[in-house]
């Protein structure tokens, strides 16, 4: 194969599985992508885009949603299929591959996905019917996930053997090799039904080779030397080789290297507990919501690898997000807000905020900060356990946090600000409660139009912060390094690996 048909990248994490329904971790998640499609899926802005299923409707109740099938969708080829050696994809597949999902002895990690779901089943060939418990927007975003794949059920005949020896999907990309603890190869699929603007058939690349380099300064090493296309994380070891003081390429990378910047679904917080003995005044937390400058923060002290915290809690990439939800750096209004408080309270008690030793220098320059404005603060720093322990069960007054989308929907932030969600058995650390908030939330679940709900969760998010129990610091990012040669190459804020109309020059 020509060496400008192939793509290569190292996992230092190394590939457990290439069954869709243990695509928990991101290294298996990024192989099965290459692999296999489900009903629909994400694009980089988030929106739902037909995968297997070319259109759908759904109830005006929101609960009963029917999928039509593409019928131009093969398996890739094995001799379970007997003469032909592949078949179409059909509803019954669906139905199969949901059973397996769901099936506690498959093993799989994913079957939660599907716990809204009162039933499904194939109507005909081309119908897919699926019907929830309750209403719930986010479900085509839940199901876009790799657990929710096609897979033929011809080759579990016998349990899982065959399919493990060699899994079969419908993607790009089909397996070829697997040798354990060394590299994984995919080939083109040449039956693959999507089709580029010019009517050409996809992926253009001709194999996919993916090492496992445990060391990630190898991994890097590799990178420079031109025998791996991109790399899509920063560890220490290298940080400052491969950038400069302020976070971009630096210069003598830059004949073979380009650098991206992109979106990582995910808010580093501070958050206050507002049921504490000693709760933090209104004042004192907008205070310091106005007084930390975390552009400085990104630049001097991260080298520019996150976005700043402008907007509220849901992060930029999000639909839902919105610069406005937020308070912007404002040095004046903090010391009003501070002032204001020692005219009606006296001397301020420091504040103390709890942390893990990662995060120690940026509380440490926060505290620095706010001492300038008269606010003083006290950093406390704790191991990862008792951290994790103390914030839900309500130990610290103000600490580090941050949260991770699971599905790309801005519900998933906002559900840490429902009442009925309140630590130590939901993930309202704050134990913020608001009435109009709560109803707002409950109502977004009945809103199917995107953009309607994205409005919806602009409004609440831009509530909460009014009454400022989180202090939002930075928005996460992924940043990729990749080979001048490679074209085309896109990843969003989920940070899934397509390939499929990636080219070398």
């Amino acid at each position: 194969v020509d060496e400008n048909k192939v793509f290569k990248l190292n996992r230092y994490d190394n590939i457990s599985s290439l069954d869709p329904i243990n695509a928990r971790i991101q290294a298996n998640i990024w192989a099965c992508n290459l692999m296999y499609n489900s009903l629909v899926k994400i694009d980089n802005e988030l929106e739902i885009q037909p995968d297997i299923a070319k259109s759908w409707t759904i109830s005006p109740d929101g609960k009963t949603y029917l999928f039509t099938l593409r019928k131009d969708v093969y398996f890739h080829k094995h001799e379970a299929f007997g003469k032909d050696s592949t078949r179409i994809v059909n509803a019954a597949d669906f139905e199969f591959s949901f059973n397996r999902l769901k099936d506690p002895n498959a093993g799989g990690s994913g079957g939660w996905i599907l716990n809204n779901i009162n039933s499904y089943k194939a109507i005909n060939d081309t119908i897919f019917e699926i019907k929830l418990k309750e209403a719930y927007p986010a479900f085509l975003g839940l199901i876009s996930m790799k657990y929710a794949s096609v897979v033929p059920k011809e080759l579990f005949k016998n349990g899982n053997e065959e399919f493990l020896k060699n899994p079969i999907g419908t993607g790009p990309f089909q397996f070829k090799i697997w040798e354990d603890n060394v590299k994984i190869v995919f080939r083109k699929n040449p039956k693959y039904f999507e089709f580029d603007e010019k009517n050409q058939r996809l992926p253009y690349l001709e194999a996919v080779n993916i090492t496992f380099l445990p060391e990630k300064n190898s991994e890097f090493l590799e990178l420079i030397k031109g025998n791996l296309d991109m790399m899509a994380d920063l560890d220490p070891s290298y940080k400052d080789e491969i950038l400069n003081p302020i976070g971009d390429l630096n210069p003598k990378y830059s004949d073979i290297l380009k650098i991206e910047k992109v979106p990582y679904l995910s808010t580093v917080y501070l958050c206050f507990y507002l049921d504490a003995p000693n709760a933090i005044d209104i004042r004192l937390r907008q205070a310091l919501n106005y007084g930390i400058n975390k552009d400085k923060i990104i630049k001097y002290m991260m080298k520019g690898q996150a976005f700043s915290a402008d907007g509220g809690f849901i992060p930029k990439g999000l639909p839902g997000y919105s610069a406005e939800s937020g308070y912007k750096f404002n040095s004046d209004k903090a010391r009003e807000l501070i002032n204001s408080y020692k005219k009606s309270n006296g001397k301020i008690t420091p504040i103390e905020v709890t942390t893990v030793q990662e995060y120690v220098d940026v509380c440490e320059y926060i505290a620095a900060e706010m001492a300038k404005l008269g606010l003083p603060i006290i950093v406390n720093v704790v191991p990862g356990p008792t951290m994790r322990d103390g914030k839900s069960t309500g130990k610290f007054t103000l600490f580090r946090a941050n949260w991770g989308a699971d599905y790309p929907d801005a519900e998933n932030f906002l559900s840490l600000y429902y009442s009925k969600n309140f630590a130590p058995e939901g993930p309202n650390y704050s134990h913020y409660k608001n009435a109009e908030f709560d109803k707002m939330y409950e109502q977004s679940f009945l809103i199917n139009n995107p953009d309607e709900r994205a409005k919806m969760y602009q409004k609440m998010d831009a509530l909460m912060m009014q009454n400022a129990p989180i202090i939002p610091l930075f928005y996460d990012q992924t940043t990729l390094f990749l080979n001048k040669k490679v074209k085309n190459f896109t990843m969003g804020p989920i940070k899934i690996l397509d390939l499929t109309r990636v080219y070398k020059e």
